[in-house]
């Protein structure tokens, strides 16, 4: 069997590792193959690079943003390549995905990785057309089980809809975990890995830290990721009090070995799915304190494997911050059951397993009909 996993790509975070754990976790007579869309900054893509080490890659040009002539250039590949089954992964990829599957004749996978709660109409209208367009993919597969409500909203049909629980490569963060030194740095670090994003809500996590900050500077603030938001994040960080305790690292290859430093892991996410980034914090044994939202409460059980504070409460949030950077026995044993509960619910191979079930299914109806 051929899956060709679809991406338009901009970087390489949570939905491109998670694309990478899959592949690299089906069963070895699967042929796993990764197409990404061409487009200016993307030339260098990192996820590429670490898939061409499981299967082939293929690039398919586009002319601007978004280019409706990658459609027959997509079916066109899939054709040529033999492809039993596509799996698309983001607005852009679902709604090219969609139509090329349909032109080539083979079934179409969709999972939802999240919903951006976007302010700019033109991408609110982008994305409404990608949710729109899942309700023609063969099987829709939210991460989650509160994507699989959001899902819902887009009137999915339920015969299209299945749910298979996020998994992660839980192996590259051992092996990094393991190295961990004992000496104990003079500043403790806070810190947050993601895309710098709209729904990541990071200006909360500045405010949190330079309200800490007036209290003690023993505390350090490190940022990993990239994204639209960056920018204004730099400049709005440089307003602040704390500013020369606050580091925006961006994109940076070695992120498990700088996450494995980390005193504290923090979110203040207003949407996600199952964020990887803090799957990857709780199977690191590193703290987390995070709101309280849909996704993350799959995680993160309160007073058992992290803190989380109401919505917005920025007066609890920085409350459990302290807990946590102040009781280190505390925190510890925190860490510890969180490690324990994503080692035990959330392996990629596990996730494989049940996504191969689903690819077989669906070629089988599709040989049948």
């Amino acid at each position: 069997m051929k899956v060709l996993q679809f991406i338009c790509s901009t970087g390489f975070y949570g939905a491109e590792r998670w694309v990478l754990a899959l592949a690299k976790h089906l069963p070895r007579h699967v042929t796993s193959e990764l197409v990404v869309t061409l487009e200016p900054g993307t030339e260098e893509l990192e996820l590429v690079k670490q898939f061409g080490a499981i299967g082939h890659t293929h690039a398919i040009p586009m002319k601007g943003r978004f280019d409706l002539s990658a459609v027959n250039k997509l079916a066109a590949l899939i054709k040529a390549q033999d492809i039993d089954v596509i799996h698309t992964h983001g607005y852009k990829s679902d709604i090219l995905g969609v139509m090329a599957a349909k032109k080539a004749g083979i079934p179409c996978v969709v999972t939802p990785h999240g919903f951006e709660n976007a302010a700019d109409l033109k991408l609110r209208l982008f994305i409404w057309i990608g949710c729109q367009s899942m309700r023609f993919a063969d099987k829709v597969v939210p991460l989650s089980k509160q994507l699989m409500r959001d899902v819902e909203k887009y009137n999915v049909s339920k015969d299209r809809l299945a749910y298979i629980q996020n998994g992660v490569d839980l192996s590259e963060v051992e092996a990094v975990r393991l190295t961990k030194s004992g000496i104990k740095p003079q500043k403790k670090t806070i810190g947050f890995v993601g895309q710098m994003i709209s729904r990541k809500n990071i200006t909360a996590i500045l405010d949190c830290f330079n309200d800490l900050y007036q209290k003690r500077q023993d505390i350090e603030l490190v940022l990993l990721g990239d994204g639209e938001e960056r920018p204004s994040l730099e400049e709005y960080s440089k307003t602040l009090a704390s500013k020369d305790s606050i580091q925006f690292l961006g994109f940076r290859n070695d992120r498990l070995q700088l996450l494995r430093d980390f005193d504290l892991f923090v979110m203040t996410s207003t949407l996600e799915g199952i964020p990887r980034c803090l799957m990857e914090a709780c199977a690191m044994e590193i703290p987390v304190s995070a709101y309280d939202i849909a996704g993350i409460d799959q995680l993160i059980t309160h007073q058992e494997s992290g803190l989380l504070a109401p919505l917005h409460d920025k007066e609890q949030l920085q409350k459990d911050w302290e807990t946590l950077l102040n009781d280190s026995e505390y925190a510890a044993t925190l860490a510890h059951n969180a490690k324990a509960f994503v080692e035990a619910n959330f392996s990629a191979k596990r996730m494989a397993d049940e996504y191969m079930v689903l690819f077989e299914e669906l070629v089988k109806e599709k040989v049948d009909a």
